[in-house]
């Protein structure tokens, strides 16, 4: 079981940079390919929210702008995109199969951004996402959650720091939850290759379902030995627990279902492990539902 294909949704060069340094440093470590999608707005869905009382001239001029503004974000990423390909000596084309050494390519498509990334990302292993708060770009958080919620897929969230390493040494958040499960499928190609494994559960955390001990024993069958560790939260915040006994491991990767015990809409509100997370991991974190 190995990754062969990794998606990358970039919308700004400063929250892609680090997120593309993870992406082809993934590519190198699986012989895989990387697709960097960057989608630009489509300007005809300008017209309708512009507003009553403006003039076809002006619609039109904002229209023009909008496509200069994309277009010049395009160039950026791409030149981006190929500085840190030939820095990091990954050939950039189509990939071919049965291919022995990394590749990259560069797509640019207009429409939608959370519907494409949601598409694109069904026929991908892993797709990454550049960190929310890597230049505070809201994008990127839409197309986390579109990957998230429309694409049956796993999505790594990106550091803000580009990494030394994902993957070495693993942090498994376990709650007992369909969502954990789905998540611990998607890391068993990188648990069969880390150095080191750690299952993480807490009364504070934990749902009806198989325990901590069990997961031990299921990953177990597949040449694995991890060790488990129990955590608490702190100040009464479980993510902030979590994250906290990750650090403790030394994890650079840490895998976990996402909004396994509430809505999307009441973790914003109210607060939540999967929030708490995504606003604050200084590592990569996959996540899956």
């Amino acid at each position: 079981m190995s990754v062969r294909k990794f998606l990358l949704p970039v919308n700004s060069t400063a929250s892609a940079e680090a997120a593309l340094q993870a992406g082809l440093l993934l590519a190198r470590m699986w012989n895989a390919h990387l697709e960097v999608l960057h989608v630009q707005s489509d300007t005809r869905e300008i017209a309708p929210f512009a507003g009553e009382g403006l003039s076809g001239a002006l619609i039109e001029d904002m229209m023009t702008a909008t496509e200069r503004e994309g277009g010049v974000r395009t160039r950026e990423l791409q030149e981006m995109f190929l500085s840190a390909t030939q820095t990091a000596g990954v050939q950039v084309g189509a990939a071919h199969r049965g291919a022995s050494e990394p590749s990259a390519c560069f797509t640019t498509l207009v429409g939608r951004e959370e519907q494409l990334v949601a598409h694109k990302a069904r026929l991908a292993d892993l797709t990454i996402v550049p960190h929310p708060l890597a230049g505070e770009d809201v994008a990127a958080a839409e197309a986390l959650h579109a990957v998230l919620f429309d694409s049956g897929r796993p999505v790594l969230l990106a550091p803000v720091v580009p990494p030394a390493s994902i993957g070495k040494r693993i942090a498994i958040a376990w709650n007992g939850t369909a969502y954990a499960a789905s998540a611990l499928a998607s890391v068993m190609p990188f648990v069969r290759q880390a150095q080191a494994v750690r299952i993480l559960v807490s009364e504070d955390y934990n749902r009806p379902g198989p325990g901590g001990q069990e997961v031990r024993e299921y990953i177990s069958h597949h040449g694995v030995e991890a060790d488990l560790a129990t955590f608490s939260a702190i100040d009464k915040n479980t993510g902030a627990g979590m994250l906290a006994a990750a650090q403790e491991f030394g994890a650079d990767l840490m895998s976990m279902g996402a909004y396994s015990t509430a809505s999307r809409l009441r973790q914003l509100i109210l607060g939540g492990t999967t929030r708490h997370v995504l606003e604050n991991a200084q590592i990569s974190v996959l996540m899956n539902r």
